[in-house]
């Protein structure tokens, strides 16, 4: 990410669509628009090189990441247990979590798994396939809050911090404390993890953005009239999402120091989970009326309920949607027409600035937005002059 990123390119290809995109361009704070558009161009031994687009993109302006921390979080959890080295220990080994300080929940069972026991391999299907929360959850609390957060700057994500659990008022000391772990097989106890605390507060005093609104819900449903603060919650600038994806993608293209712990099963594994609907999976078992196929797919799909299948067109992903704010961190290709590309976006629309109410214009705006955006993205790689086409077997399944 150390080239100079273009800041006209993106600009000038948004006015030019008015029709789409006028609404936030003309929005008095552009709903918060950051994005980053990466052009990928192989070489003649297939390595990938990269060209990067932005508009208004600010490390220092804050957006809620809500669920895109998830990603680095399950490729954490992955390099520990390769980093363990431990006999009979792997993604699929059974485990148990307990309980060891205020507000944490243990966990024996999993109903939604073939074999109803959980494990880190099912915890990060949940996260990949519709974000769930709870697996997310367990698996920061198995890799450890400190541990996530220097494999953050281990790996170059430097505007960035993971330090809460997701949906459940994760904040301050409770934070701070994660569970103990045992991993197993029948009888046998294959490793155990004490609790851990992590006495650090991860301070960026950088940060601008992070008090906005006019009000918000309380827990009881009150309505307070005071701006609702982000203080202290996770942070995962862009530049740093596509920095993620970038190396869990193309791990060829950096220095073997620079890569992630993963063996290859790990890396196809991950690329299957990223890239399917909850309709293609057994387990778990998704209700499809309530996790339809483009569940998870922001930038390009928009969400959109009609699009019944992917046909040729994959978008290998990790969406957040919280607070109004929409987040996607994409890797677009099409294996027909041999175009990939790589694009991070966020965009917020909460026009009467409470915040926690539900009221929020994801159908109306946000959307839309990425749906719209994807697409003249997609339109213009079709222009694109190509030297050498892609080879994407290692994305094809």
């Amino acid at each position: 990410m150390a080239q100079q990123i273009d800041s006209i390119y993106l600009s000038s290809l948004l006015q030019k669509n008015p029709d789409l995109f006028g609404q936030i361009l003309h929005h008095p704070t552009h709903n918060e628009v950051q994005i980053l558009y990466t052009q990928i161009d192989r070489d003649k031994d297939n390595i990938p090189h990269f060209t990067s687009f932005g508009y208004r993109l600010d490390p220092t302006w804050y957006f809620y990441p809500a669920s895109t921390v998830k990603l680095p979080t399950a490729i954490f959890a992955l390099e520990k247990i390769n980093e363990l080295k431990i006999r009979g220990l792997g993604r699929d080994t059974p485990l148990q979590i307990d309980s060891a300080y205020d507000r944490q929940t243990s966990v024996y069972r999993d109903s939604s798994s073939e074999n109803t026991l959980p494990s880190i391999a099912h915890y990060i299907k949940k996260v990949l396939l519709t974000s769930d929360n709870d697996g997310h959850n367990r698996l920061f609390e198995f890799v450890g809050r400190a541990e996530v957060n220097k494999k953050l700057k281990k790996h170059g994500a430097k505007y960035s911090r993971i330090v809460n659990r997701l949906a459940i008022g994760d904040k301050g000391i409770w934070a701070k404390h994660t569970n103990p772990f045992t991993f197993y097989k029948d009888d046998q106890i294959i490793y155990k993890q004490v609790a851990q605390y992590d006495p650090q507060d991860y301070e960026m005093p950088w940060l601008k953005n992070t008090v906005q609104g006019i009000g918000y819900m309380n827990a009881v449903d009150e309505l307070v009239h005071e701006p609702w603060s982000f203080e202290g919650l996770n942070v995962y600038a862009l530049e740093d999402q596509q920095l993620i994806l970038r190396k869990l993608l193309f791990p060829e293209a950096f220095p073997v120091k620079q890569r992630f712990s993963l063996t290859e099963d790990d890396y196809r594994f991950l690329y299957f989970y990223m890239s399917r609907g909850p309709q293609e999976v057994s387990y778990p078992k998704y209700n499809t009326n309530e996790f339809w196929p483009t569940y998870s797919k922001f930038v390009y799909f928009g969400r959109d309920k009609s699009v019944k299948s992917f046909q040729n067109i994959r978008s290998f992903n990790k969406y957040g949607d919280s607070y109004g704010y929409n987040i996607d961190n994409a890797y677009i290709v099409d294996f027909e027409k041999g175009i990939e590309f790589l694009v991070s976006v966020v965009v917020q629309s909460n026009e009467n600035g409470i915040y926690n109410d539900g009221i929020y214009e994801y159908e109306t705006v946000t959307y839309p937005f990425l749906k719209n955006l994807g697409e003249i993205l997609y339109q213009e790689e079709l222009k694109r002059p190509r030297a050498i086409r892609p080879d994407l077997k290692r994305f094809s399944f």
